[in-house]
């Protein structure tokens, strides 16, 4: 069965409003679509995108005007009297799928369907991942070398600061590193110490820094000291000049971001300027830091204590969870938004999507990080997971996908039955929780399963459906930014019983029912080429050993190579709607394409023997890093305040300092002594007077 036979669902238009931020200046608003009202979006239609992780994506704000108001309403005016012949004799379909790859030609005749029950070649699908990669970069190489930003169908590079950051040369080490790809990877060693500096006068999102930039020099530097193998170069030997090329960038980075964590809380600023070291609060959301931007930098620093013997480090980030944590938020689950002066939350949004996403991933991964001896963020991990039962999963009404909606007027308020594709890190992040990395079989010996793990699994796997479902009720195949999910009034809980969806979605037909409960916002049906969706197939595989996840992420993967590849050189490129064929393409290619999805892509191909999950933790943008011991003096360096039964703080007395006490007490002596000094002398003068008025 061809799964392009999939029609897309209802197709409903509906502004979604966004955060404004002010992270970074450069990207493009070009879509390529075949007819003249496409052309005319680019005019009249600036919309800004959902964001990755908590980073809108490059576009200005939508603060709209009256459409007369606009000078692009003008300008559009005059240019399609101009150009209206122009586009009626040369606009057709195909000019928009001309600039797509022909993937019908022999050399990708890989993507036609093989024959229902024909052996599988892992080894080859792995390879056509790493092609995959390899045509990626080699067009940000020729058309944006050193560039932070990519916009392959305009082939040409944009900066985020005044000489670049390295943003994708960086962000993909240690996906060249994996791949093997040696003379890509001497390439960009070569451009790290010649031209990567940080002594630059710009103003840098703290977040998005530390998981793409240090967290890539970190990965880079464990992959390359551990498995001397991957990509093998002499410059990185033992004793070689270059040896801790990655760690001498990563140290003079994390140096500079530590300047966000200088607020009155210890809360980090949004942003951080790289000269000054001086955070900078946001320039949005009254100020606020996203919760996520703030809880999601701990592996990175503390992994980076752990190589350099650098206690502050460690000191810094930690405290953020301790801050955080003292709040007391019910049942785990957090607002998306933080004040970095005093720690306390803005607004009561609960949502597992944009800025909360990885503050609940990285509960559980700090827990692994440190090979299971810090319990404390064990314990945060099952308070939230049980958070995330009891006020977000609810189920959609026909087919009983299990969904993680949203509250964004705190637990006490409505459900909206939307998720993020960002949310779709989670059913993986739930499966690596219950076994702790292990596979499903090695995790049950001895008796260790409870009845808990097996809940939890079961969660992982059927959410994992869900997200599934978001790219087969497609017509390309992939899943939008945003879908939003028909469910019951009141919705249905677990609290009345758990329900389970289809089987297998893929073995449904084109008019299947269940594609009634997803229902796609023309605002939303955008696809930035995402990685969480295979990145929780990766985990499945990993931990289940059932086959079916393999298979889904190579239709994702033939989905992204028929819809996201430019024809010649450039590479591949995200798309403005998912819901139409062809697809209209948007003018950039994320960084996180080559850092995380096709890393994750890779991996799900490859044998479960490299890199097992048992050895490392992966941060939030897929960067590798190795799990340890606590050494050097480093440990837990906080407790959580008492609860009660419900999980609420309670409150008790501060202990006062021993002399203060002996002091009071001194006082307390005193005082009686002189009280009882002034009732004697009291009394001696009543009975003084009273001897007087007897003998009178």
């Amino acid at each position: 069965m061809n799964d392009m036979s999939f029609s897309g669902p209802r197709n409903v238009n509906a502004h979604r409003s966004q955060q404004d931020h002010t992270w970074g200046s450069a990207g493009s608003n070009g879509y390529t679509r075949s007819n003249i009202g496409a052309k005319l979006d680019g005019y009249f239609d600036k919309r800004e995108l959902p964001m990755y992780k908590d980073k809108p994506y490059n576009y200005a704000s939508s603060r709209r005007k009256p459409l007369w108001q606009k000078w692009r309403f003008t300008l559009g005016v005059l240019l399609l009297l101009v150009t209206l012949l122009y586009w009626i004799g040369t606009s057709s379909p195909s000019s928009t799928k001309a600039m797509v790859k022909d993937t019908s030609k022999s050399t990708w005749s890989w993507l036609r369907n093989k024959p229902a029950g024909a052996n599988v070649d892992w080894d080859e699908r792995r390879e056509k991942v790493k092609d995959a990669f390899i045509r990626s970069w080699d067009g940000y190489e020729k058309y944006a070398w050193g560039h932070d930003l990519y916009h392959p169908t305009s082939k040409k590079g944009t900066q985020m600061t005044p000489t670049g950051m390295g943003w994708i040369i960086v962000d993909a080490l240690d996906t060249l590193i994996i791949m093997n790809l040696t003379s890509r990877l001497t390439h960009a060693r070569e451009w790290i110490t010649t031209s990567l500096n940080y002594e630059q006068d710009q103003e840098v999102n703290t977040f998005e820094t530390t998981i793409r930039m240090l967290g890539g020099l970190l990965s880079a530097h464990y992959l390359s000291t551990t498995y001397p193998n991957m990509a093998p170069l002499a410059d990185d030997d033992q004793g070689a000049p270059g040896e801790d090329l990655y760690l001498e960038k990563a140290t003079d980075l994390a140096d500079r971001l530590l300047g966000a964590f200088d607020s009155e809380s210890g809360v980090p600023y949004a942003s951080v300027n790289l000269k000054t070291l001086k955070g900078i609060r946001s320039h949005a959301d009254d100020g606020a830091s996203s919760t996520a931007e703030a809880t999601s930098l701990q592996l990175e620093f503390k992994y980076l204590a752990m190589l350099t013997g650098e206690k502050d480090y460690w000191e810094k980030a930690e405290k953020v969870m301790k801050v955080v944590d003292d709040n007391g938020e019910e049942d785990g689950l957090l607002p998306i938004f933080i004040y970095a002066h005093d720690g306390t939350f803005r607004g009561h949004n609960i949502r597992l999507g944009s800025r909360g996403d990885s503050y609940y991933e990285y509960l559980i991964k700090q827990y692994l990080q440190t090979s299971g001896q810090e319990p404390i963020y064990l314990d945060l991990w099952n308070q939230a997971l049980t958070g995330v039962r009891k006020h977000l999963i609810t189920y959609t009404r026909k087919s009983h996908f299990t969904i993680i909606a949203e509250r964004p007027n705190g637990l006490t308020s409505d459900l909206q039955p939307k998720m993020d594709h960002l949310v779709c890190f989670m059913p993986g992040t739930i499966a690596l929780a219950a076994t702790g990395g292990k596979t499903l079989a090695e995790a049950k010996k001895g008796g260790q399963w409870s009845k808990q793990q097996q809940a939890d699994l079961d969660l992982a796997i059927e959410l994992t459906k869900t997200c599934w479902g978001m790219y087969k009720t497609t017509a390309t195949g992939l899943a939008p930014e945003i879908t939003f999910f028909e469910i019951d009034n009141p919705p249905r809980s677990e609290a009345h019983g758990r329900l389970s969806s289809p089987a297998d979605p893929v073995a449904t037909d084109a008019a299947a029912e269940w594609k009634d409960d997803f229902v796609i916002k023309g605002q939303d049906a955008h696809n930035l080429q995402r990685p969480e969706t295979v990145e929780t197939l990766f985990y499945m595989w990993r931990i289940t050993g059932e086959e079916k996840y393999r298979e889904w992420g190579w239709e994702m993967f033939k989905s992204f190579v028929n819809y996201t590849q430019l024809e010649g050189d450039a590479g591949f490129t995200s798309l403005a709607s998912v819901l139409e064929v062809p697809p209209r393409l948007r003018d950039n290619m994320e960084s996180f394409w080559l850092a995380e999805t096709l890393k994750y892509f890779y991996l799900l191909f490859s044998p479960v023997d490299l890199l097992p999950l048992e050895d490392i933790v992966i941060n939030t943008e897929a960067h590798i890093f190795p799990r340890f011991k606590l050494i050097r003096g480093l440990k837990t360096g906080w407790e959580r305040k008492a609860r009660d039964k419900d999980g609420k703080i309670v409150k008790v007395e501060e202990k006062k300092p021993v002399e203060e006490k002996k002091t009071e007490a001194t006082k307390e002596k005193k005082d009686a002594e002189e009280k009882g000094k002034e009732e004697g002398g009291t009394k001696k003068a009543d009975e003084g007077k009273l001897k007087e008025k007897e003998a009178a």
